[in-house]
């Protein structure tokens, strides 16, 4: 109790307490005084937080992924905060503008970011100017969960396996295609990456958008696709496309008969769709932790779980710290395959 009563009489606050309720009225006052005023306010704006309705940009087109995430979040998180949450859907240019504009905001809480870690982590790493950094101009809340990526084929190509493909590739050199949805995007390097992994070559064949590429798959004017699952299944389960695998570390519920891409012949391939919660740099710590906690909560409601697992999208919450390794590692992972692919950058 010695070094108490020393650090005390510093402070000036008393000499000598007897009484354990005085002891520890003053050790209250002089852990208030000590306290820096910042960490003092952010319990405060969390507490009188939200007092108007929040804002969510989507920076995709509505009836997407991250659209559907937005919405069917934001509806369970407006119960939990009291107030009415507004999807604001600001697509283009690979998501960077809608995220441009969440980055500029006012970093108050009223403003938030639904948006890929992967899709954002790619257009860092290969667009030369972009008006906002990933990893330095947000705050992280928290992963809202992820989509399942596919490697898909038409019957008509004459393979069954993952292994059986990467031989014909390599057997056919310079006459596989790959069909993506755009250039520059996760479906693009992800085709570049497996390139890499599994030393094959194929060439490139963008489009606009996977409903535009799947004719042309179904069809076999294509070689292969590794694409976003939900696109996709119908024509799985309909015998039209053949899946080899899926890009992630544990096979899907989806398709629980097809083995991940890293076991059927590709070891560490990993590839998907994600969905995260931001908010501007800046924004009180109190109010990230609350947003994290709500989160935290609406993710393992079973309505919110069935609607959309039942489109692929499985959902796992993270800590702020760990969304911020997981953006840095991204960012580290897709520079490496762009860097290594020669792709230029624009």
């Amino acid at each position: 109790m010695g070094a108490l009563y020393d650090i005390w009489h510093q402070q000036g606050e008393i000499r000598r307490v007897h009484s354990p309720l005085l002891l520890a009225q003053a050790f209250f006052r002089l852990a208030v005084a000590l306290t820096p005023p910042a960490l003092m306010v952010l319990p405060a704006a969390a507490q009188q937080y939200p007092v108007r309705p929040v804002r969510i940009i989507a920076p995709f087109p509505a009836g997407g992924g991250v659209d559907l995430v937005a919405r069917t979040v934001g509806e369970k998180l407006a119960g939990r905060l009291g107030q009415s949450i507004v999807v604001d859907n600001r697509p283009g240019a690979a998501a960077t503008l809608g995220t441009s504009l969440a980055a500029k905001t006012t970093p108050d809480g009223y403003t938030l970011l639904v948006a890929p870690v992967i899709g954002l982590a790619i257009a860092q790493a290969y667009y030369r100017k972009l008006d906002f950094d990933l990893a330095r101009d947000f705050a992280p809340v928290t992963k809202i969960g992820f989509g399942t990526v596919v490697m898909v084929v038409p019957p008509s190509l004459g393979v069954t396996s993952v292994k059986e493909f990467v031989a014909h590739a390599r057997a056919n050199a310079g006459k596989i295609t790959y069909a993506s949805s755009g250039v520059g995007g996760l479906i693009h390097l992800t085709g570049e990456l497996f390139k890499q992994m599994a030393g094959v070559e194929m060439l490139h064949v963008p489009y606009k958008g996977t409903t535009q590429l799947l004719p042309d798959l179904v069809d076999g004017r294509v070689s292969i696709a590794i694409d976003s699952l939900p696109a996709h299944l119908p024509h799985i389960k309909a015998g039209r496309l053949r899946a080899l695998g899926v890009a992630r570390k544990t096979r899907s519920p989806q398709l629980p008969d097809v083995p991940t891409i890293g076991e059927a012949g590709v070891p560490g391939f990993e590839s998907y769709t994600d969905y995260a919660l931001y908010a501007p740099l800046g924004t009180p710590r109190g109010i990230v932790a609350l947003l994290n906690k709500h989160v935290g909560v609406v993710l393992q409601l079973a309505d919110v779980r069935a609607k959309l697992e039942a489109i692929g999208i499985e959902l796992a919450g993270s800590t702020p710290e760990a969304l911020q390794r997981e953006v840095v590692d991204e960012i580290a992972k897709w520079t490496k395959v762009i860097r290594d692919a020669k792709i230029t950058r624009e």
